[in-house]
């Protein structure tokens, strides 16, 4: 959160993360020639029947005389906004075989990979804007690997590309074949209106499908899905099937589960649905200073905005109300302490913020780990507070290089980090509220991006929150990402979303709850979180952040979500019918600006 209005970091992030990937793809080693038994599997390489056998994205790719390099025609596709025009085919390859894949390229950035190969997908790229230059890479397939995606497509800003001679040179593969049926399927978690199941990954599996009492509820690409809508104390009959491009697989044997009598997930007492906001309690901008007594009562939970360390490295966190001389209109400590009390007494949550824009925070010592710990709870001890908002930005976790897997991270600050929550979990027991606001690049871009890379040179904090969230799940009240002050990210549907509109917010809230491979790696799927664990992250005004979304735009993404309607040309994977709500910076920005924010949340849920 920024202290200040509208500052954008995320493209500096973005850019820094493209950066390694661009030099990762530089050290792509030139490719052996084929061997004499290989043929060329790509359908029309050449692109003298136009697009046939190839998918451009949002109709970026024509067909066109010139320039062309052989043939009569070549590709050309343009990137606009947030779309790199990626055009891409599926071929059907061999389990462990070697392919040579290459093409003729021209234009300011060309990129050419290949994607789904079980093994190390691989890509390259160049800069060639007025000659062909050709492109060549080798991958080598995994061991159930049945088919793998081809593809270009250019960059953000820049001109058309052109590419011809495209070929894929290895031994032909057989058939895709319809998948085995899912085994293994269980219940892992259950609450009064959801359920959350697991099966076994099925080898040429590229979906699967869930089925509740013979009609199918969800999807997933990966092998677990949270069913939600349900009924309290209601037995249901779930079975899943898998798919791939040749078709669905029978439906597996039947899992029976029954679900809770009410509430379930340990929701510390918030309503159904809750309007989060930050109160500018320890600075002043531009908003104003707004006094805890004077925040109105549609606020649920209050996040006081900001605890801050006395160094970066020391984990020791310190808070204090704003100085008079920057506030004028600043309480005293006792009606301070007093309104928090009164907020607490009308069913309210007032929660000690940790981080923000200034507020860097690395623990990456034990005795940081412990002062953290401490500190901390002084804070909740001093104010009585209810819990604790993690709101870690800039470079307060990162992923050492190694640190490959969400689910069991190596890396000191993100394991001391895990460690002080759940010591505080565990002194202030199960009332304790715990929410997190990261932005997106620490979370939805661990879809693409995680860490480093397998070739290392990207950015080390791509998806950091990821083993955060992850490990303390079953604490967590509330995660509300920061949709704003962020660059275009892939959703599910492999499309780039922009921040302002309802579209993004749709697609980056879907990801949250139904669950994503992390890095594309689908044995490490990070699974998805309860509705009821999720509000969505908004600026309040446009002086507030970038990507201020109007209260119709707002509306569209709330129905969507939770009634599956007003959804644009995303297709969510569930109706989150128990989405908690919704998360604004800030409280202050929302007065600022009328309390256009509140009033619109109110006016929606009829509060």
């Amino acid at each position: 959160m920024e202290r200040t209005g509208t500052v954008v970091r995320f493209s500096r992030l973005l850019a820094a993360c493209s950066a390694g990937l661009l030099a990762a793809g530089a050290l792509v080693a030139s490719a052996p020639a084929a061997g004499a038994a290989d043929v060329d599997l790509v359908r029309n390489g050449g692109f003298e029947a136009g697009l046939d056998g190839w998918n451009c994205a949002n109709s970026s790719g024509a067909a066109v005389t010139a320039p062309k390099r052989t043939g009569a025609s070549a590709l050309k596709a343009t990137p606009a906004g947030s779309d790199h025009a990626k055009c891409s085919q599926t071929i059907t390859v061999k389990p462990n075989s070697t392919y040579t894949l290459s093409a003729w390229v021209q234009g300011s950035y060309v990129y050419l990979g290949a994607s789904g190969t079980g093994t190390t997908d691989v890509s390259t790229w160049t800069q060639s804007p007025d000659v062909w230059k050709q492109l060549t890479t080798t991958f080598t397939t995994g061991p159930s690997t049945t088919s793998v995606s081809v593809y270009t497509h250019g960059w953000y800003g820049t001109p058309d590309y052109y590419v011809d001679d495209l070929s894929l040179f290895g031994p032909g593969g057989e058939p895709v074949v319809i998948p085995a049926v899912p085994g293994g399927l269980k219940t892992t978690a259950l609450t009064s209106t959801s359920v959350a199941l697991s099966w076994n990954a099925v080898s040429g599996a590229s979906g699967y499908h869930v089925y509740r009492g013979g009609t199918k509820v969800a999807t997933a690409t990966g092998p677990s899905a949270t069913v939600t809508g349900l009924t309290p104390s209601t037995a249901y009959s779930f079975q899943v099937t898998a798919t791939n491009a040749a078709g669905e697989s029978a439906k597996s044997a039947a899992v029976t589960a029954t679900t809770t009598e009410g509430g379930g997930g340990g929701d510390t007492g918030l309503p159904a649905r809750a309007l989060v906001g930050y109160l500018h309690s320890s600075f002043a901008n531009g908003s104003g200073y707004t006094r805890m007594a004077d925040v109105p009562d549609s606020w649920d939970v209050i996040n006081l905005a900001f605890g801050e360390p006395t160094s970066v490295t020391s984990g020791d966190i310190r808070f204090s109300l704003c100085p008079v001389a920057e506030c004028p209109n600043v309480e005293s400590e006792a009606e301070f302490k007093a309104a928090i009390k009164a907020k607490q007494a009308a069913g309210k949550k007032v929660l000690i913020s940790i981080g923000g824009q200034n507020g860097q925070v690395q623990l990456g010592s034990t005795a940081a780990r412990d002062a953290f710990v401490t500190s901390v709870s002084k804070i909740i001890d001093t104010y009585g507070l209810d819990g604790l908002d993690i709101d870690f930005e800039g470079h307060s976790l990162s992923l050492n290089t190694g640190d490959t897997d969400f689910r069991n991270p190596t890396s000191p600050v993100i394991v001391n980090l895990i460690s002080a929550v759940k010591s505080l979990k565990a002194k202030y027991g199960s009332d304790f509220v715990l929410t997190m606001a990261p932005e997106t690049f620490f979370v939805q871009l661990g879809y693409q991006f995680y860490g480093s890379g397998p070739w290392g040179g990207q950015d080390p904090r791509a998806g950091a929150y990821l083993p955060v969230i992850h490990a303390l799940r079953d604490d967590l009240t509330l995660l509300h990402v920061q949709d704003y002050n962020s660059g275009p990210i892939m959703g599910l549907d492999n499309q780039y979303h922009t921040m302002g509109g309802a579209d993004f917010h749709i697609a980056m809230t879907d990801m949250l709850l139904a669950g994503f491979p992390v890095a594309g790696d689908t044995t490490k799927v990070f699974p998805g979180l309860r509705p009821d664990q999720v509000a969505i992250g908004l600026p309040a005004s446009t002086q507030a952040g970038n990507g201020h979304t109007t209260p119709a735009e707002v509306n569209k993404a709330l129905n969507c979500l939770i009634k599956k309607t007003d959804c644009g040309s995303y297709q969510t994977h569930g109706t989150w019918s128990e989405l908690r709500g919704l998360m604004t910076w800030s409280i202050n920005w929302d007065r600022f600006n009328n309390w256009e924010f509140s009033k619109n949340f109110d006016a929606y849920f009829g509060n």
